[in-house]
C-alpha cells in the first residue's frame, strides 16, 4: 500500500527547489516552515489512508455511463466530498473567493500525493484547479462572482474542452461554434472528445470551459474564443437552475485511469432546454480564447508532470516492498568476505532453502536504484518549476520576468521528462515483480497502465520538445538557458572541489554531462538562427531527455551536498553518486543524436512512404 513520502517531499521542496530560502526571505507573508510541515503531513495522511485504499477499487470498477448519467466507483463521491471539505481544492486559489493563496509549490506537492494514491481520482481536482486559474485571470467580474466561490470550495468541478474528433493538437481547425444572443450570452454547438471528468456524480455542478469559433471569426487559432458552459444554469440567488443543453454521449474504455470518466461531450443537440444550444458565457475577449486557455494548459502541463512523479513513486514503493520479500537464488556477497562468491542465503538464509531476497541481487538492486533516482530527480524538476512560478508572482520588474522565463523553460521538461520516467519506472516495477508483475492482482501493472496516458495528454511530449527548442531556448536571446547552465556548473564544481570519496566521480560525471548539454544547446540555437528548423526539430526529443537527465543529476547532487553538510548525507550522497556513475553516461549519446541525427533521419525517411 502506498505511503506518502512526506519527509522526502519536504526535503526536496525546502532544500533542492528553494522553498526554505523563500520562506526566510518572507516571500509568502507569514507562512512558516511549521505550517508547511503540517500541511504536508495532513495531505500525506489523507492520501495514504483515505484515497489509496479506494484506488484499486476505482481501477477495478471504473466509471459507468447509463442514460446520460455517469457513476464513479463505489465510495468515490463520498471520498471526493471528504477531500473537498478538507479545503484542499483551494490551496492556491484567491482568498477573495475562499481560497488560501498558498504557494504553487505546496499544491504541486499535494497533487503528487493525491496522484500516487489514485491518479484517476486526482484528475478531477486537477482540472478544476486549472479552470479556476483561467477564470480568475480572464473572466469578467460577474462570472467570477457567480462561479468562482463554488469552484474554489470544490462544490462545483471544472473541465477543459479542447479536442474534437478531427482536431487533436491542431486547434486551428476546430469546428465547435458559438452564436451570440441579444442578452449577452452565446449558444454553443459541437462535439468535444477526451473530456476528463466531463460528467460524474461527485459534485452538484460541472463548469465546462469550451473552445469554440464565432461565425465571423478569423481562420486558424486567431479565431478561437473561450466560453464557460455550466451543466446546470445558475439562478440569480446562486441556486442551481435548469439543465443546460450539454450531454455526455459516451465514455471511453481506456488502458488505464479507469475510475476517471473520459467523456465525449455534445453541446447543443436540443436534449435539454427550451431552445437548442448550450448556454455559454464568453471568457475574456472574442477570438482570444486560446490565450485564456493557455493559462489553464501551462499549469496543467506541470500537473501532468507531477502525475509522472506520483506514479513513479508508487511503483517504486511497491517494487521495493516486493523485492524485500521475494526470495530467489543465492545473491553474491557484496562485502567480498564470502570466498564462494554468493551470500549464504542473504537475510533469509536460514529459511526458503538458503535463497536470498531478490533485492540483494545486483541486477534487481540496480533497477530499484534507477527507479529511485529518476523519481527523485523528476520530483525536483517539477518542484523547481513550481518554485519559479511562485517567484514570478512574488517579484516585480526584471526579476519577475526572469522567474517567469525560468518557469517557461522548465515547464516542457517537467511535463515530458517526468511523464517519460513515470512510464519507465512503472515498467521497471513490473520487471522487478517478474511474472507476478504481469498479473493484475499484484497491482504493479496498474501503474504502467495509468502512467501511459501522461506523455500523451496536455500536449504530447513531442510537442513539448518542439516548444522547448523553438520557443523556450531562445528566451532573452538564449540568456535564460545559459543562466541555468551556469547554475548547474556551480553545483558540479562544488561537488568536485570537496574531494569527498563518498561522492566518487560525481563531480567529473556532472561536468561532462553539463558540457554535453551546453554543446547541444549551442548547436540548436545556431541551427535555428541559420534557418535549419528541420535539423533542430530532429534533435528536439533527445535534447529534452538530455536536459532532464542533467537536471536530475545536479538536483540529486544538490540534495546530497545539503544532507552532507547536515551530517545526514550518506543515503543522498550514495544516490546522487549512483545516478552520476550509472545513468549520466547516456547524456553523451543524446548529445550526438541532437547534433548528428538529422542527416540519418532524412536519409531513412523514405522507408516510411
Amino acid at each position: 500500500m502506498y505511503s506518502a513520502p512526506v519527509e522526502e517531499i519536504a526535503f526536496t521542496l525546502n532544500h533542492v527547489a528553494g522553498l526554505s530560502a523563500a520562506l526566510e526571505e518572507g516571500r509568502f507573508g507569514d507562512l512558516s516552515g511549521d505550517l508547511v510541515a503540517a500541511i504536508l503531513e495532513e495531505a500525506g495522511r489523507f492520501a495514504s489512508s483515505e484515497i489509496a485504499p479506494l484506488g484499486e477499487r476505482g481501477d477495478r470498477e471504473g466509471a459507468k455511463l447509463e442514460d446520460g448519467e455517469v457513476t464513479t466507483p463505489k465510495g468515490w463521491p463520498d471520498l471526493y466530498r471528504r477531500w473537498r471539505d478538507g479545503g484542499w481544492n483551494g490551496l492556491t486559489a484567491p482568498e477573495a473567493f475562499g481560497g488560501q493563496n498558498l504557494p504553487h509549490m505546496l499544491n504541486v506537492a499535494a497533487l503528487e500525493m493525491w496522484n500516487s494514491a489514485s491518479m484517476a481520482f486526482a484528475l478531477a481536482p486537477t482540472l478544476t484547479m486549472g479552470a479556476i486559474e483561467a477564470l480568475a485571470a480572464h473572466g469578467s467580474d460577474e462570472l467570477k462572482q457567480v462561479f468562482l466561490e463554488k469552484m474554489v470550495s470544490g462544490e462545483w468541478t471544472g473541465t477543459m474542452n479542447l479536442t474534437e474528433p478531427h482536431a487533436g493538437s491542431d486547434l486551428g481547425v476546430l469546428k465547435t461554434r458559438a452564436e451570440p444572443r441579444d442578452d449577452g450570452t452565446y449558444r454553443v454547438f459541437g462535439q468535444k472528445i477526451f473530456i476528463t471528468w466531463g460528467e460524474h456524480d461527485a459534485a452538484d455542478n460541472i463548469i465546462h470551459l469550451v473552445l469554440a469559433r464565432l461565425a465571423d471569426a478569423p481562420a486558424g487559432t486567431r479565431g478561437i474564443s473561450l466560453f464557460l458552459v455550466p451543466k446546470f444554469l445558475v439562478n440569480e440567488d446562486g441556486s442551481l437552475g435548469e439543465r443546460n443543453d450539454v450531454l455526455c454521449h459516451s465514455i471511453e474504455h481506456k488502458l488505464g485511469i479507469h475510475g476517471s470518466p473520459t467523456c465525449t461531450m455534445i453541446f447543443g443537440d436540443g436534449r435539454f432546454g427550451e431552445e437548442w444550444g448550450a448556454v455559454g458565457y464568453l471568457v475574456g475577449e472574442e477570438n482570444k480564447g486560446l490565450a485564456c486557455m493557455f493559462t489553464m494548459m501551462n499549469n496543467a502541463r506541470l500537473a501532468v508532470g507531477i502525475q509522472g512523479v506520483a506514479i513513479a513513486e508508487a511503483a517504486t514503493q511497491k517494487a521495493i516492498a516486493f523485492a524485500k520479500e521475494r526470495t530467489q537464488g543465492k545473491a553474491p556477497n557484496w562485502s567480498g568476505n564470502d570466498k564462494s562468491g554468493v551470500q549464504n542465503g542473504g537475510q533469509n538464509g536460514g529459511q526458503n532453502g538458503g535463497m536470498s531476497p531478490i533485492i540483494e541481487h545486483p541486477d534487481v538492486a540496480q533497477m530499484l536504484l534507477t527507479m529511485k533516482a529518476l523519481t527523485q530527480g523528476a520530483r525536483a524538476i517539477c518542484y523547481a518549476c513550481a518554485h519559479a512560478t511562485d517567484m514570478s508572482h512574488h517579484h516585480e520588474g526584471e526579476e519577475a520576468k526572469h522567474w517567469a522565463e525560468r518557469a517557461a523553460l522548465l515547464t516542457p521538461i517537467a511535463k515530458s521528462f517526468s511523464t517519460d520516467i513515470g512510464v519507465d519506472v512503472a515498467s521497471l516495477g513490473i520487471q522487478v515483480h517478474g511474472g507476478m508483475g504481469f498479473i493484475e492482482e499484484t497491482g504493479a501493472a496498474r501503474y504502467l497502465r495509468d502512467a501511459r496516458i501522461a506523455p500523451i495528454y496536455e500536449g504530447t511530449n513531442g510537442i513539448q520538445a518542439i516548444d522547448l527548442v523553438t520557443r523556450k531556448l531562445p528566451l532573452s536571446g538564449g540568456d535564460q538557458v545559459k543562466g541555468v547552465l551556469a547554475e548547474l556548473k556551480q553545483v558540479a564544481d562544488e561537488v568536485a572541489s570537496r574531494n569527498d570519496p563518498d561522492f566518487g566521480e560525481t563531480g567529473d560525471r556532472l561536468r561532462a554531462a553539463i558540457a554535453a548539454l551546453e554543446a547541444a544547446t549551442a548547436w540548436l540555437l545556431l541551427a535555428q538562427a541559420d534557418g535549419r528548423t528541420a535539423d533542430a526539430l530532429a534533435g528536439a526529443t533527445p535534447y529534452q531527455r538530455l536536459f532532464g537527465l542533467v537536471l536530475t543529476g545536479v538536483y540529486l547532487a544538490r540534495g546530497g551536498l545539503v544532507a552532507a553538510d547536515n551530517g545526514e548525507g550518506s543515503g543522498r550522497v550514495s544516490l546522487c553518486r549512483f545516478m552520476a556513475e550509472n545513468l549520466l553516461a547516456e547524456t553523451s549519446a543524446l548529445k550526438d543524436r541532437v547534433i548528428a541525427g538529422s542527416a540519418s533521419l532524412s536519409a531513412a525517411r523514405s522507408l516510411l512512404d
